[in-house]
């Protein structure tokens, strides 16, 4: 099945769209095994586009790794791949090019051999945390159905898309304000936390269509990013809870090195668990039949995965790329399962041969031909939407999850007392808010925990203020 630019009948159904993004894992090590029992194609026949098991990389001697499936007796299953890969620009060009920066046409051969560099530096900082018996050769371990139920159970249930990119090949704040935003207004590292430019978010406000953004544990980072939505009314943000859905939500998860980011090399079942909840609220609300679930992840985090990026890509803006990027190609693929009563199930989704391909943008290019709104950036102009995976007339009541167990790793985490690096960046966001009437320097933290208590304690503060100052205007008012 096929995307398309024009909203399909489908889409005019849905109500709500439902967006959980996740960290840092490429297709192939979540979902390359799906259908390999079955001749990689679905049970309704779509081709789909995963491993053979032929797939391998050279290791730093020149010696093929293979590919190979994780199992239960594989060390530290739920860790894999136990360090962090490398994921910024001159990272993934290694993986893909051998080079950095890149020549000639990516083969995606260099990942063994970037990883090894990778643990070749991390393990000599006591900052880093590397599993024992972490090995270069563990970023060719993959995960299998039996090993990810939830997330295999709907890729499976419902659609999953075989051709879907991460918008930039590079880290994750580029890639989640492209998610929002249409662009990262130029800029290719985590070393820009905020933007200029308008937001899906804001783009809803001003046609008065109902949106959220939800933190799991802890406020939403994302509210941060961007100009147009950081003094939102509080009631568009919150923590997970049971109520009514606006037309469009966010989800983030809890960014913290024992939460279910499933950011290498955190607790992947703990992300399982999330995703299970997620479908489970939604499911048992008032406003399953008319919902669409998009469960995605920003980028590959270094993770192997065997099909090279495509070109074409249209740049967003006139934005100078940093490194000299000029925005015309897609980064590496990543898992994305859509989710809905009105999907048919074993469903692979993707954009027809020879047109762009599905990325980030592609989900604010739904929102915007569901709500009749205009595109942010020539970017998500260009993309194509999702709605054409809508296709069935009458809701589907059946529960592809019925019975399934979600795993538990049964480990703890290696990161625990470590803050995470996306916690770092949300620790530096909060420091700017005005709280008292001025921003502050960020203090001297080392873990998890001051890290945390400190997000939620000037939060806190910066929202009883705002809160306070409302409530002395609208009395002045009256």
């Amino acid at each position: 099945m096929t995307a398309n630019q024009l909203p399909a009948d489908g889409l005019r159904a849905i109500e709500h769209i439902v967006v959980l993004m996740l960290e840092n894992r490429s297709f192939d090590h979540m979902l390359g095994f799906l259908y390999a029992d079955n001749g990689n194609k679905s049970p309704s026949g779509d081709p789909f586009d995963g491993l053979t098991g032929q797939e391998s990389n050279p290791d730093p001697q020149g010696n093929p790794v293979a590919v190979s499936a994780a199992t239960s007796a594989s060390a530290n299953l739920y860790y894999l791949p136990g360090a962090d890969p490398g994921e910024g620009f001159a990272a993934t060009n290694s993986q893909l090019y051998g080079t950095a920066p890149p020549a000639g046409e990516a083969t995606n051969t260099g990942f063994v051999t970037n990883y090894a560099s990778t643990l070749d530096w991390e393990t000599q900082g006591p900052s880093w945390s590397v599993l024992p018996g972490t090995t270069a050769s563990e970023i060719m371990t993959m995960h299998t159905p039996a090993t990810l139920p939830v997330l295999s159970g709907l890729a499976r249930g419902f659609a999953v898309c075989d051709h879907w990119f991460s918008s930039v090949p590079t880290e994750t704040m580029p890639n989640r304000a492209f998610a929002c935003a249409a662009t990262s207004q130029g800029h290719m590292d985590d070393e820009t936390k905020t933007f200029t430019c308008a937001s899906i978010f804001g783009l809803l406000t001003k046609s008065g269509t109902s949106w959220a953004i939800y933190g799991y544990d802890a406020p939403p980072l994302t509210r941060h990013n961007f100009p147009d939505i950081t003094n939102a009314p509080e009631k568009n943000f919150g923590l997970f809870a049971a109520g009514s859905l606006p037309a469009f939500t966010f989800l983030e998860p809890s960014w913290d090195a024992t939460g279910n980011s499933q950011h290498p090399n955190y607790d992947v079942a703990l992300g399982e668990q999330l995703i299970f909840d997620v479908y489970t609220a939604l499911r048992q609300g008032p406003g399953w039949p008319q919902t669409l679930l998009v469960v995605c992840y920003d980028e590959h985090g270094g993770c192997y995965d065997h099909v090279p990026p495509p070109g074409g890509a249209t740049p967003p803006d006139n934005s100078a790329g940093e490194y000299g990027f000029d925005f015309t190609r897609f980064g590496v693929r990543v898992p994305v399962v859509l989710v809905s009563p009105l999907i048919a199930p074993g469903t692979v989704f993707r954009a027809p041969p020879g047109t762009t391909p599905l990325d980030h943008t592609s989900v604010l290019k739904t929102v915007e031909l569901r709500w009749d709104l205009p595109p942010l950036t020539a970017r998500d102009a260009a993309a194509p939407g999702i709605g054409s995976v809508l296709s069935l007339a009458t809701p589907r009541t059946d529960d592809p999850l019925a019975g399934v167990v979600v795993p538990v790793s049964n480990q703890p985490s290696p990161s625990a007392d470590l803050p995470s690096h996306l916690q770092q960046i949300q620790a530096q966001l909060v420091a700017r808010l005005p709280v008292g009437g001025h921003q502050e320097a960020l203090p001297r933290m080392r873990t998890n925990a001051e890290y945390k208590a400190y997000i939620l304690e000037r939060t806190a503060a910066w929202q009883a203020e705002r809160y306070y100052r409302d409530r002395s205007g609208a009395a002045r008012k009256v």
